[in-house]
């Protein structure tokens, strides 16, 4: 059987989602484009920070955006025109944040919309942040901080940071969400390019490269600004740096002398960091779970995985086990098998617990034909279908159209290759009960 292609082979083995073309490269380092979309200027940011604002910004915390003409007629009656617009279009922003930052953060910092989008995981950040701390980390040199989102959490784990941003506006929004969560002693912003700024300084090195232009994501790290080459070589230039980048990111482009980590949180894939550095096993994969924080790892890849019949129970690795090329290792440990070598389901059966697995009990394997499938669910009385793809091009709500689910029970039905054919493989979600989770090396 051929070796196993886990890493530095190019994009994920397994069928996943597509990636997309490359977008065109942005000419600044450290800034992101487009972040000032919807704030005016940094005169007009300055009016929310003076106490009226702050006033009218507390004052719109459960405000409704539907009822945004209402509102902004009524308060335009009180305040400055444009002291009204920028306070919506903030408490807007702020929304949206709570789902990364918490509703506590989120209704005391500010936003830019490309801040909201870009900015990292309030958890993730928190995760990372206890990495640099657990190297003996002290300061940090956090360069294309966007708002301060990896700042904020470094600063929390009792590291001084010096953040920094080209964007004027960026920067200014960085130092206010320092002063507002209290961290301002130890957060300094700097407004520069980061190509400028001598890390020597600085126990570690953090990199956040900019990874959307005008036309949306840009997947050639090369065009990523700065260019992962140029964060690579800050990277290697201190004793301990992380650079965020892409989870899409094809192995091959990785560089030798890192360790490479994908995030997921809540069974989503956020990011991939690479690490360099003290500790750090060149070469190595893991596989990160928040927030139980399970943690797959490898320092060399294992062989191909085997192939055969789908068993009674089927597994579904997480995202970041799939991007992390670590399938061949959750196969080792449940003493399965892939059901197609270019899959990511893995079969067993045994039932096996994993907090790298969902597990199913696979009652129904059919060819792909959509009237036996309306037969099997009429005669099952489902009526709840939960429908999943992989290797498959039928999109799951044309099923539930064609299938008319009705009845009391439910099912899950997986629409993939088994054997290179096409399949239905029906069956049920098992508990997902797991022990703690196993330590890395």
């Amino acid at each position: 059987m051929a070796p196993h292609p886990v890493r530095r082979g190019g994009r994920c083995p397994y069928d996943t989602a597509a990636t997309g073309p490359p977008s065109p490269t942005w000419p600044t380092a450290g800034r992101r484009p487009g972040d000032n979309d919807g704030v005016n200027d940094l005169d007009t940011f300055s009016l929310l920070l003076a106490d009226e604002g702050r006033a009218l910004l507390a004052s719109l915390r459960a405000y409704d955006p539907s009822q945004e003409l209402a509102v902004a007629t009524r308060l335009r009656r009180e305040h400055d025109a444009d002291l009204v617009s920028a306070a919506l279009g903030q408490a807007r922003l702020r929304q949206r944040a709570v789902a990364k930052f918490g509703a506590a953060d989120a209704h005391r910092m500010f936003f830019t919309p490309n801040g909201v989008e870009q900015s990292t995981r309030a958890s993730v950040a928190t995760h990372r942040a206890k990495a640099f701390a657990a190297r003996g980390v002290r300061s940090v040199a956090d360069l294309c901080c966007g708002i301060g989102g990896d700042a904020l959490a470094l600063a929390r784990a009792g590291i001084a940071v010096l953040a920094v941003d080209r964007d004027p506006l960026t920067a200014a929004v960085a130092r206010a969400n320092a002063e507002a969560l209290g961290l301002a002693d130890l957060i300094e912003v700097r407004c520069a390019d980061v190509t400028d700024i001598d890390t020597a300084p600085y126990d570690a090195v953090f990199v956040d490269p900019a990874r959307r232009g005008g036309r949306g994501r840009i997947f050639d790290p090369e065009a990523y600004s700065p260019p992962l080459s140029w964060a690579v070589t800050a990277a290697l230039a201190a004793p301990f740096a992380a650079l965020k980048i892409a989870p899409g990111i094809p192995h091959e482009a990785i560089p030798p002398q890192a360790e490479a980590e994908w995030i997921s949180d809540g069974g989503d894939v956020k990011e991939a960091v690479l690490w360099f550095g003290t500790g750090v096993t060149p070469g190595a994969v893991r596989a990160t779970l928040l927030p139980a924080s399970a943690d797959l790892w490898t320092a060399a890849p294992l062989a191909a995985p085997p192939v055969g019949p789908v068993g009674r129970y089927l597994y579904e690795p997480d995202g970041a086990v799939i991007r992390a090329h670590l399938v061949a290792e959750i196969v080792e440990r449940c003493g399965g098998r892939l059901i197609d070598e270019t899959i990511a389901y893995v079969t067993s059966d045994e039932v096996y617990a994993s907090p790298y697995t969902s597990a199913y009990e696979i009652t129904d394997q059919l060819p792909f034909n959509l009237k036996k499938l309306k037969a099997l669910l009429r005669e099952r009385g489902v009526g709840v279908l939960t429908v999943k793809k992989r290797g498959s091009a039928v999109e799951p709500e044309e099923i539930r159209r064609r299938v008319k689910p009705a009845g009391p029970n439910s099912a899950t039905v997986f629409l993939t290759r088994v054997a290179g054919a096409p399949t239905m493989l029906v069956g049920h979600p098992l508990p997902h009960t797991t022990g703690a989770p196993p330590q890395s090396p």
